[in-house]
This record gives C-alpha cells, structure tokens and sequence, in this order.
C-alpha cells in the first residue's frame, strides 16, 4: 500500500494512492473511522491496512481525488519523537565526509566500526514540496544528503537482526539537509542538522510488503539537473537490520519512529572547493519504488 498525508481544509488527510499512481483515495471519506493522522494509522497495523484495504475496494467516486491537485505533507507531518540518523554508512561517502574537514568527530579510519547515531529535531521535518530555508544557515553552508528512511511498525526492544524486518511498517524517501559548517563547529552534529525545514520526506510511505526487499532500491539526488549521488541501497556498510539490533539493543523503539539511513557519495562538501546549496537552488531525491521530493532552496 502507497501512503500519503496531505491538506485537506486545513487539516492533514491520510490518502492511498491507487494503483494508477495518479489517483488516492481519502481516507476521511472512505474511511471516517480510521485515525486521519499517520501515527495513529500505523499504531493499528496490519488491522488498519486491512480497514483501509477495505474502505479502497468500496470507495465511492466522490473519495477519489487526483494527486496532481493535492497539498502534499510529510507521511509523519509531526513526529513523536526525533528522526534518527545514520551518520556515514556508503563506503565511499565515509571516505568523502572524513577528507573533507568538516567531520570534527573524524577517527583515524574513515569506515566506523560501529554506527554512528544522532537525531534530527521533529521541528526539522517537513513536505515533499517545501522550501528549504536556508536562510536559518548563517554560515551559507548547507549541503544535501539523499537518504532512504524506514518507518518502524511495532514497539520493540532488544530486536535481533533475523526479526528486524519484522518491526518495519514502510519507507519513504528523506534528505537530510545539513548546515555542515555548524556541524563541525558544535562537533555533536544536533544543531547543524535540526535547522526547521532541515528535512523534507516524502512523497509517501511504501509499505514494507508491497515496497519489497531495500536492497533492490536505487537512490538518486538531482542538483539543478545535474545528478549527484546514483547509488544502490544495497551498499549501505551497516544494512537496515543491523541499524535496528543496534538502536533497539536498549532503546524502545515505538511505532511512527524513523530511521534515515544515510547518503552516499556525492554530497557539495565533497567537491574541491566545497559546493553548498544557495537560494533558488533545486534538489530532487528519487528512491525507485518509492517516488521524489522536491525542494527549492529560499
């Protein structure tokens, strides 16, 4: 199932895309009894995606709405808690951050032993479509990182790697646009990747048992036309089973919760001189088979 929030008389909608891909169904018409914010939705679990199921196969023509037409929010328009992050984990970006000067956390290996874990204020996080405001950034330093985000479906602690695609509701896509010199100056890299709007997701969650296996997904950002990173998820140094065993080893993780699983390479701050992102600036990141958000740089 393709899952989406959107605006809807000023209120956040849950809608399901159909499988046109250009028509969704709202929810708060097909469905009025289901929870219309999307944590609530994924607290019910494979209850709520057979109610919804359901409410599709009957829906009437007047819950039909075309996509096109649509405000689209973030799938979690307002996260319970922060985003969690994965800090180097393509080979190659590893390699790109820890030349570049602006990882003051820097060892004497690029690769991490071990994941390296931060978050990303709920503030951070907004639609497919809006503006990154990079004007919060005084340093002029923001950069992009298009990264897959897996949405978690079920409380769990201590989740083993063989169990941990068990805890997965869905993906969708994020980036996690960082302001990088603030990064290096407060070393903790929270403030330099929590500025409000530091993190456009979107433009669905795609459910795990229709999204199949991650490691066939393919990840790709577009500067202004010009592709940047061209990746298979299926490098990720630390694969998403892993990232789960580790975060959830003493830590609950809760239904809603979101875990951005890195960038590769091709970031600005791997470029000589560095090349940050400046107002009128496009970003698109595309991640097969989810979809694309767009964001322009004010």
């Amino acid at each position: 199932m393709r899952l989406l929030t959107f605006k809807k008389n000023g209120t956040a909608t849950l809608g399901v895309v159909e499988v046109d891909g250009q028509t969704i169904i709202d929810l708060s018409v097909a469905a009025p009894d289901l929870p219309q914010d999307m944590n609530s939705f994924i607290e019910l679990g494979n209850d709520g995606l057979k109610k919804a199921a359901a409410a599709c196969d009957k829906a009437s023509d007047d819950a039909r709405l075309k996509l096109a037409d649509l405000e689209l929010l973030a799938p979690i328009p307002n996260p319970r808690r922060n985003v969690m992050c994965v800090g180097r984990n393509y080979h190659e970006h590893a390699q790109e951050f820890h030349d570049s000067g602006f990882d003051a956390t820097a060892g004497a290996t690029a690769v991490p032993d071990d994941p390296i874990i931060f978050t990303k204020a709920t503030t951070s996080v907004s639609g497919p479509s809006d503006p990154i405001p990079a004007h919060l950034d005084s340093s002029n330093s923001t950069d992009y990182e298009g990264e897959l985000a897996v949405i978690i479906g079920k409380e769990g602690r201590g989740i083993s790697k063989a169990d941990a695609f068990d805890y997965v509701f869905g993906y969708t896509v994020s980036n996690d646009v960082t302001a990088r010199t603030q990064q290096h100056k407060h070393k903790q890299w929270f403030i330099g990747k929590s500025l409000d709007g530091y993190c456009p997701m979107g433009p669905m969650i795609v459910t795990a048992d229709e999204a199949g296996h991650p490691d066939t997904f393919h990840l790709k950002t577009v500067v202004n036309g010009e592709t940047r990173q061209d990746a298979s998820v299926a490098d990720l140094i630390f694969d998403i089973p892993t990232l789960i065993e580790c975060i959830s080893a003493g830590i609950t993780l809760k239904p809603g919760d979101i875990i951005a699983t890195g960038t590769p390479v091709g970031v600005g701050i791997g470029f000589e001189p560095p090349v940050f992102l400046k107002k009128g600036d496009v970003v698109e990141v595309t991640i097969e088979p989810i979809g694309t958000i767009r964001n322009e740089i004010e």
